[in-house]
Parts: structure tokens; sequence; C-alpha cells
């Protein structure tokens, strides 16, 4: 297991690997929007990997043309249920809320 930190409220939970980081978050009890139960066609779990991007899965075609439709994505972009935490590093994620306009 490693750990993810989810921003802002600096909480730290332990992972097991194949865990999508939506599932991780929602077990931690943090607040996050997620409109299509995991299916990456709404975008609202949008999030960024601040530290540890080797530590989840990479961009699927589907995540990605996702991705292609919301303002404001950057390079640490992911939809969290699309994410799969790997177990190989600690990851550190934050949460994009009102101020992130979703």
């Amino acid at each position: 297991m490693s750990l993810l930190t989810i921003m802002p409220s600096g909480k730290s939970v332990e992972v097991a690997a194949g865990t999508t980081l939506l599932a991780a978050i929602l077990a931690a009890e943090e607040g996050i929007n997620h409109k299509c139960d995991g299916k990456a066609v709404c975008g609202t779990c949008h999030i960024f990997v601040q530290e540890g991007r080797k530590g989840v899965s990479k961009i699927a075609r589907e995540e990605n043309e996702r991705l292609d439709t919301i303002v404001g994505v950057g390079s640490k972009s992911r939809l969290a249920c699309q994410a799969v935490f790997l177990g190989t590093e600690d990851v550190k994620i934050e949460l994009l809320g009102f101020s992130s306009g979703f």
C-alpha cells in the first residue's frame, strides 16, 4: 500500500493498488462531485495530481477525450473515476471546488 494525500484538507490515507482515486477519495470521506458513477462521461471528478503521477495509471483514450472538453485542464489533470492507484509510490492530489469553475 502507498499513501494518498488529499489537498486542500491535507488528509492522508493508505490506498491499495487497483483502487480508483475516486473510490479512495470517497473512502477517506472527502467531498467530490461524481455525477456519472465512474463512466468518464461528465468530467465532474476532475482533479489535479500534484505529486506521484507515475503512481497512477496512464490516461486512456476515453478519459483524454473527456478532459479535452473541460475548461481549466492542465498537464496534472485527471478524472478521479478513471485514474487507478498503482501502489508504486505515494500520490498527492488536489480536489477542485467552486474556485476552479466546476
